[in-house]
Protein backbone atom coordinates (compact mmCIF):
# COMPACT_ATOMS: atom_id res chain seq x y z
CA UNK A 1 0.00 0.00 0.00
CA UNK A 2 1.48 3.33 -1.04
CA UNK A 3 1.22 6.18 1.41
CA UNK A 4 2.73 9.52 2.24
CA UNK A 5 4.02 10.07 5.76
CA UNK A 6 6.10 13.05 6.82
CA UNK A 7 9.23 12.14 8.80
CA UNK A 8 10.05 15.68 9.89
CA UNK A 9 8.43 18.21 12.21
CA UNK A 10 8.93 20.97 9.65
CA UNK A 11 9.18 20.08 5.96
CA UNK A 12 9.37 21.84 2.63
CA UNK A 13 8.58 24.33 1.36
CA UNK A 14 6.45 22.38 -1.08
CA UNK A 15 4.01 23.61 -3.69
CA UNK A 16 0.44 23.29 -2.49
CA UNK A 17 -2.38 23.12 -5.04
CA UNK A 18 -4.44 25.43 -2.86
CA UNK A 19 -2.01 27.50 -0.79
CA UNK A 20 1.10 28.20 -2.87
CA UNK A 21 4.63 27.80 -1.46
CA UNK A 22 3.93 26.04 1.82
CA UNK A 23 6.18 25.22 4.76
CA UNK A 24 4.58 22.15 6.27
CA UNK A 25 4.21 21.44 9.98
CA UNK A 26 3.75 17.90 11.32
CA UNK A 27 2.91 17.87 15.04
CA UNK A 28 2.30 14.14 14.90
CA UNK A 29 4.62 11.11 15.11
CA UNK A 30 6.87 10.61 12.08
CA UNK A 31 6.46 6.81 11.90
CA UNK A 32 2.68 6.57 11.65
CA UNK A 33 -0.67 8.30 11.55
CA UNK A 34 -2.71 9.82 14.38
CA UNK A 35 -6.13 11.11 13.40
CA UNK A 36 -9.68 11.36 14.73
CA UNK A 37 -10.92 10.70 11.18
CA UNK A 38 -10.06 7.67 9.07
CA UNK A 39 -10.91 9.03 5.63
CA UNK A 40 -11.18 6.52 2.83
CA UNK A 41 -9.19 8.87 0.57
CA UNK A 42 -6.38 9.82 3.00
CA UNK A 43 -2.94 9.91 1.41
CA UNK A 44 -1.48 8.86 4.79
CA UNK A 45 -3.39 5.55 4.64
CA UNK A 46 -5.80 3.97 7.11
CA UNK A 47 -5.22 4.47 10.82
CA UNK A 48 -4.98 0.73 11.54
CA UNK A 49 -2.16 0.25 9.04
CA UNK A 50 0.10 2.99 10.38
CA UNK A 51 -0.06 2.84 14.15
CA UNK A 52 2.68 4.94 15.68
CA UNK A 53 5.30 3.84 18.20
CA UNK A 54 6.90 7.24 18.79
CA UNK A 55 5.95 10.23 20.90
CA UNK A 56 4.58 13.51 19.69
CA UNK A 57 7.24 16.18 19.09
CA UNK A 58 7.54 18.45 22.11
CA UNK A 59 6.97 22.20 22.05
CA UNK A 60 10.60 23.14 22.66
CA UNK A 61 11.89 20.94 19.85
CA UNK A 62 9.25 22.31 17.50
CA UNK A 63 10.23 25.89 18.29
CA UNK A 64 13.90 25.15 17.71
CA UNK A 65 13.31 23.47 14.35
CA UNK A 66 10.88 26.10 13.07
CA UNK A 67 13.12 28.97 14.14
CA UNK A 68 16.11 27.38 12.40
CA UNK A 69 14.13 26.87 9.19
CA UNK A 70 12.72 30.39 9.12
CA UNK A 71 16.12 31.95 9.88
CA UNK A 72 17.67 29.97 7.04
CA UNK A 73 14.96 31.03 4.60
CA UNK A 74 15.39 34.65 5.65
CA UNK A 75 19.14 34.51 5.02
CA UNK A 76 18.70 32.74 1.68
CA UNK A 77 15.88 35.01 0.54
CA UNK A 78 13.53 32.03 0.19
CA UNK A 79 9.93 33.24 0.16
CA UNK A 80 7.11 31.17 1.62
CA UNK A 81 3.45 32.00 1.18
CA UNK A 82 2.12 29.99 4.09
CA UNK A 83 3.04 27.91 7.12
CA UNK A 84 0.67 24.95 7.07
CA UNK A 85 -0.26 22.65 9.94
CA UNK A 86 -1.26 19.29 8.47
CA UNK A 87 1.11 16.32 8.56
CA UNK A 88 0.35 12.72 9.54
CA UNK A 89 -3.18 13.23 10.81
CA UNK A 90 -5.11 15.81 12.82
CA UNK A 91 -2.86 18.63 14.13
CA UNK A 92 -5.24 19.79 16.88
CA UNK A 93 -4.71 16.45 18.68
CA UNK A 94 -1.35 17.71 19.95
CA UNK A 95 -1.83 18.63 23.64
CA UNK A 96 0.28 21.80 23.18
CA UNK A 97 -1.48 22.87 19.98
CA UNK A 98 -2.73 26.22 21.31
CA UNK A 99 0.67 27.19 22.72
CA UNK A 100 2.42 26.05 19.55
CA UNK A 101 0.16 28.32 17.51
CA UNK A 102 1.22 31.26 19.71
CA UNK A 103 4.88 30.30 19.22
CA UNK A 104 4.41 30.01 15.46
CA UNK A 105 2.81 33.43 15.22
CA UNK A 106 5.73 34.98 17.13
CA UNK A 107 8.37 33.27 14.96
CA UNK A 108 6.47 34.11 11.76
CA UNK A 109 6.24 37.75 12.76
CA UNK A 110 9.98 37.83 13.40
CA UNK A 111 11.35 35.96 10.39
CA UNK A 112 8.62 35.70 7.70
CA UNK A 113 6.03 38.43 8.36
CA UNK A 114 4.41 38.09 4.92
CA UNK A 115 3.61 34.40 5.38
CA UNK A 116 0.16 33.36 6.49
CA UNK A 117 -0.56 30.53 8.89
CA UNK A 118 -2.98 27.78 7.87
CA UNK A 119 -4.39 24.88 9.83
CA UNK A 120 -6.03 21.97 8.01
CA UNK A 121 -8.43 20.41 10.50
CA UNK A 122 -11.31 17.98 10.39
CA UNK A 123 -13.10 20.21 12.91
CA UNK A 124 -13.79 17.60 15.59
CA UNK A 125 -11.94 19.63 18.23
CA UNK A 126 -13.42 23.02 17.38
CA UNK A 127 -15.75 22.67 20.36
CA UNK A 128 -12.79 22.81 22.75
CA UNK A 129 -12.33 26.46 23.84
CA UNK A 130 -8.52 26.44 23.61
CA UNK A 131 -8.60 24.94 20.10
CA UNK A 132 -11.27 27.36 18.91
CA UNK A 133 -9.35 30.37 20.25
CA UNK A 134 -6.12 29.15 18.67
CA UNK A 135 -7.78 28.64 15.28
CA UNK A 136 -9.22 32.16 15.42
CA UNK A 137 -5.68 33.54 15.71
CA UNK A 138 -4.42 32.12 12.40
CA UNK A 139 -5.15 33.64 9.00
CA UNK A 140 -6.48 30.44 7.49
CA UNK A 141 -8.47 28.06 9.67
CA UNK A 142 -9.43 25.46 7.06
CA UNK A 143 -12.35 23.35 8.24
CA UNK A 144 -13.57 20.14 6.63
CA UNK A 145 -17.13 19.35 5.55
CA UNK A 146 -17.37 16.59 2.95
CA UNK A 147 -21.15 16.26 2.81
CA UNK A 148 -24.37 17.75 4.14
CA UNK A 149 -25.61 14.28 5.09
CA UNK A 150 -24.44 12.31 8.12
CA UNK A 151 -24.57 9.00 6.28
CA UNK A 152 -22.31 10.20 3.48
CA UNK A 153 -19.89 12.09 5.71
CA UNK A 154 -19.51 9.10 8.06
CA UNK A 155 -18.96 6.78 5.09
CA UNK A 156 -16.26 9.02 3.61
CA UNK A 157 -14.58 10.43 6.73
CA UNK A 158 -15.18 7.69 9.31
CA UNK A 159 -14.89 9.92 12.43
CA UNK A 160 -13.99 8.19 15.69
CA UNK A 161 -16.70 10.09 17.58
CA UNK A 162 -20.06 8.38 17.96
CA UNK A 163 -21.61 11.84 18.46
CA UNK A 164 -20.39 13.22 15.13
CA UNK A 165 -23.06 14.91 13.07
CA UNK A 166 -23.12 17.52 10.34
CA UNK A 167 -25.63 19.60 12.30
CA UNK A 168 -23.22 19.71 15.24
CA UNK A 169 -20.28 20.66 13.03
CA UNK A 170 -22.27 23.41 11.34
CA UNK A 171 -23.15 24.95 14.69
CA UNK A 172 -19.49 24.84 15.74
CA UNK A 173 -18.37 26.41 12.47
CA UNK A 174 -20.90 29.21 12.82
CA UNK A 175 -18.90 30.45 15.80
CA UNK A 176 -16.25 31.70 13.35
CA UNK A 177 -18.81 34.17 11.93
CA UNK A 178 -17.71 33.38 8.39
CA UNK A 179 -14.01 34.06 9.03
CA UNK A 180 -12.79 30.63 7.94
CA UNK A 181 -12.20 28.52 4.85
CA UNK A 182 -14.45 25.56 4.17
CA UNK A 183 -12.77 22.56 2.54
CA UNK A 184 -14.62 19.79 0.71
CA UNK A 185 -13.29 16.69 -1.02
CA UNK A 186 -15.49 15.54 -3.90
CA UNK A 187 -15.14 11.94 -5.04
CA UNK A 188 -17.07 8.91 -6.19
CA UNK A 189 -16.58 5.15 -6.36
CA UNK A 190 -17.14 2.30 -3.94
CA UNK A 191 -16.06 1.43 -0.41
CA UNK A 192 -16.76 -1.92 1.26
CA UNK A 193 -19.62 -2.64 -1.12
CA UNK A 194 -21.27 0.76 -0.72
CA UNK A 195 -21.55 3.39 -3.43
CA UNK A 196 -19.75 6.62 -2.59
CA UNK A 197 -20.69 9.78 -4.48
CA UNK A 198 -21.02 13.28 -3.02
CA UNK A 199 -21.34 14.88 -6.47
CA UNK A 200 -25.01 13.99 -7.09
CA UNK A 201 -27.52 16.81 -7.40
CA UNK A 202 -29.05 15.85 -4.05
CA UNK A 203 -25.63 15.98 -2.36
CA UNK A 204 -24.46 19.19 -4.00
CA UNK A 205 -27.74 21.06 -3.44
CA UNK A 206 -27.79 20.18 0.26
CA UNK A 207 -24.10 21.05 0.63
CA UNK A 208 -24.66 24.41 -1.09
CA UNK A 209 -27.41 25.20 1.40
CA UNK A 210 -24.95 24.65 4.24
CA UNK A 211 -22.38 26.81 2.45
CA UNK A 212 -24.96 29.56 2.20
CA UNK A 213 -25.81 29.17 5.89
CA UNK A 214 -22.17 29.21 7.03
CA UNK A 215 -21.06 31.93 4.57
CA UNK A 216 -17.32 31.19 4.83
CA UNK A 217 -14.96 33.70 3.27
CA UNK A 218 -13.70 31.01 0.88
CA UNK A 219 -14.52 27.45 -0.17
CA UNK A 220 -11.81 25.01 -1.25
CA UNK A 221 -13.13 22.40 -3.64
CA UNK A 222 -10.82 19.55 -4.50
CA UNK A 223 -10.65 15.90 -5.51
CA UNK A 224 -8.26 12.97 -5.30
CA UNK A 225 -4.72 13.89 -6.36
CA UNK A 226 -2.57 11.09 -4.92
CA UNK A 227 -2.94 7.37 -4.39
CA UNK A 228 -5.59 6.47 -1.84
CA UNK A 229 -5.84 3.46 0.51
CA UNK A 230 -9.20 2.63 -1.10
CA UNK A 231 -8.45 1.57 -4.66
CA UNK A 232 -12.05 1.80 -5.89
CA UNK A 233 -12.37 5.58 -5.63
CA UNK A 234 -12.57 7.87 -8.66
CA UNK A 235 -11.25 11.36 -9.30
CA UNK A 236 -13.93 13.93 -10.16
CA UNK A 237 -13.28 15.73 -13.49
CA UNK A 238 -12.12 19.33 -13.14
CA UNK A 239 -15.06 20.49 -15.28
CA UNK A 240 -17.50 19.08 -12.73
CA UNK A 241 -15.64 20.75 -9.87
CA UNK A 242 -15.79 24.07 -11.70
CA UNK A 243 -19.55 23.73 -12.16
CA UNK A 244 -19.91 23.25 -8.41
CA UNK A 245 -17.61 26.23 -7.85
CA UNK A 246 -19.75 28.37 -10.14
CA UNK A 247 -22.76 27.62 -7.96
CA UNK A 248 -20.80 28.64 -4.87
CA UNK A 249 -19.80 31.82 -6.71
CA UNK A 250 -23.47 32.62 -7.22
CA UNK A 251 -23.67 32.88 -3.42
CA UNK A 252 -21.01 35.58 -3.54
CA UNK A 253 -18.36 33.34 -2.00
CA UNK A 254 -14.81 32.96 -3.32
CA UNK A 255 -13.79 29.46 -4.45
CA UNK A 256 -10.48 27.69 -4.89
CA UNK A 257 -10.64 24.64 -7.16
CA UNK A 258 -7.97 21.95 -7.30
CA UNK A 259 -8.51 19.10 -9.75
Amino acid sequence: MSTILFNEIVFGPIHSRRLGSSLGINLLPYDGKLCSFDCIYCECGFNKDFRTRTKLPDRENFNSVLKDKLQTFQKEGTKIDVITFAGNGEPTLHPEFANIIDDTIALRNQFAPEAKISVLTNGLNVGKPEIFEALKKVENPILKLDSAFDKTAILIDRPNSKDYSIAKQVELYKRFNGNFILQTMFLCGEFEGQRVDNTTEEEVSAWLELVRELNPREVMIYTIDRETPTKTLEKVPIEELRKIADRVGELGIKTNVAG
